[in-house]
């Protein structure tokens, strides 16, 4: 063990990691593309951008220039009361690709948080006005965040199990099947009729962290129509989904009812930085257009819309609106198909599902299907063995990949996947 890693073990508590019996963490010296390079010279395939974040592959030199220059002109100051070109271009650009009707941005500083400042906004719309609206709706399944409210608007779990008696009060709605979606609007309609439902938020199309599972855009739309009806206000967490995981830029994009908060993370800067933000449709922001300083929104971080996170969403957003970009998106949705079709003759496979740039594997096992499942440690061994970074969601596993990766990447990957499930 290196000096570097004996202080790593000796100092670093790493996230969603045991402090006894856990994997030793790998020492990244560099990256490039969709390589990570180790200090002892491996060369391991980032197959899950890692944790989605990375959408262009990684150093990438546009976004780092733009980071560079950034730092030399201004490297932060406080956003209240102040502002700069950075961020005025982005709240341009990521409005420019958004659904008619949102007008505003607000900057924080990852996906939990973009998604509490939604929920504060929807609790405080009603507040405002001073509507007795206390009720929030969500999906069985859900994971939105680590941060209380977010915790809070996901499923219960081993993630929240020490912090039950502490979350606010929401009601989950099954998650939507082909089977079962007479129940879910019966049961979304019966507890909009209290008339008490504040607000209702969703991952659009796909349940990422809650094992890559995938519904029809078709009863999203019709959930979002019931939710509108009765003017609740509807929160899109496009943490995951943003920027052209999905096929298109939003899942949102997808579905006609459009929401009336998104919130947006992890693609945002390419992967470089950690930024995150609000989108506000112009119906939120009637609540909180007046001179009356007590119905001022007031929440803000110390690093709220840093310069260099902008420079950098700033330059991801002229790569992601390329039309090389948008075409290896395409492709990469293309070979996921043909791939996820040749992985019906395996029998350990439960079930393959697909959408955009997202392949998602989920193995059948003596084990219910969880995040828990025992076959995850054998499943993260097998592919980093190969020099291949997959962290399965217990017995699902999945492809996630920089839009620059190639072809051969592509196969190396398929291949190595083919050989699991023979074994």
């Amino acid at each position: 063990m290196s000096n570097l890693s004996e202080k790593d073990k000796k100092n670093i508590w790493h996230p969603f990691t045991p402090l006894e019996g856990g994997i030793e963490p790998l020492l990244i010296d560099r990256a490039e593309g969709v390589h990570l390079y180790t200090a002892d010279g491996r060369k391991i395939i980032d197959a899950i951008s890692s944790w989605w974040v990375n959408l262009h592959g990684h150093s990438h030199p546009v976004i780092a220039e733009a980071v560079a220059q950034q730092a030399r002109k201004l490297e932060h100051v406080i956003f209240a009361g102040f502002t700069h070109e950075p961020a005025i271009t982005l709240s341009e650009n990521v409005l420019s690709i958004l659904p008619k009707g949102f007008s505003k941005i607000f900057f924080s500083d990852n996906g939990s948080t973009a998604v509490e400042v939604a929920l504060k906004m929807a609790m405080q719309f009603w507040h405002n006005q001073g509507i007795e609206r206390k009720k929030i709706i969500a999906l069985e399944g859900s994971y939105h965040g680590d941060t209380f409210g977010a915790m809070a608007v996901g499923d219960r779990s081993i993630f929240t199990a020490a912090f039950a008696p502490y979350l606010f009060e929401v009601e989950f709605i099954p998650f939507p099947t082909s089977e079962n979606e007479t129940t879910v609007l019966e049961t979304f309609e019966r507890l909009l009729t209290s008339g008490n439902v504040a607000a209702f938020i969703y991952e659009p199309l796909i349940q990422a962290a809650g094992g890559m599972r995938m519904y029809a855009a078709s009863i999203l739309n019709q959930l979002l129509s019931l939710a509108r009806a009765k003017e609740v206000v509807c929160i899109a967490d496009e943490v995951f989904t943003g920027f052209g995981r999905t096929g298109r830029i939003f899942a949102s994009d997808y579905v006609e009812t459009k929401p009336d908060l998104v919130a947006l993370s992890k693609g945002l800067t390419g992967g470089t930085l950690p930024l995150g933000v609000t989108a506000v449709s112009d119906r939120i922001l009637t609540a909180f257009q007046t001179i009356e300083f007590t119905k001022t929104f007031f929440h803000g971080h110390s690093f709220t819309a840093n310069p260099l996170a902008c420079a950098a969403a700033n330059a991801s957003f002229t790569l992601l609106q390329s039309s090389d970009c948008q075409q290896q998106i395409k492709t990469i949705a293309n070979l996921h198909q043909e791939f996820a079709s040749k992985l019906e003759k395996y029998a350990i496979v439960k079930e393959v599902r697909t959408l955009g740039t997202i392949l998602a594997i989920e193995l059948r096992t003596p084990e219910k299907t969880s995040y828990s499942n025992s076959i995850r440690g054998k499943i993260y061994d097998y592919f980093m063995s190969r020099n291949i970074l997959l962290r399965p969601l217990g017995n699902t596993f999945y492809i996630v990949a920089p839009y620059c990766i190639s072809r051969q990447q592509l196969s190396t990957i398929y291949s190595a996947i083919e050989e699991f499930l023979t074994g």
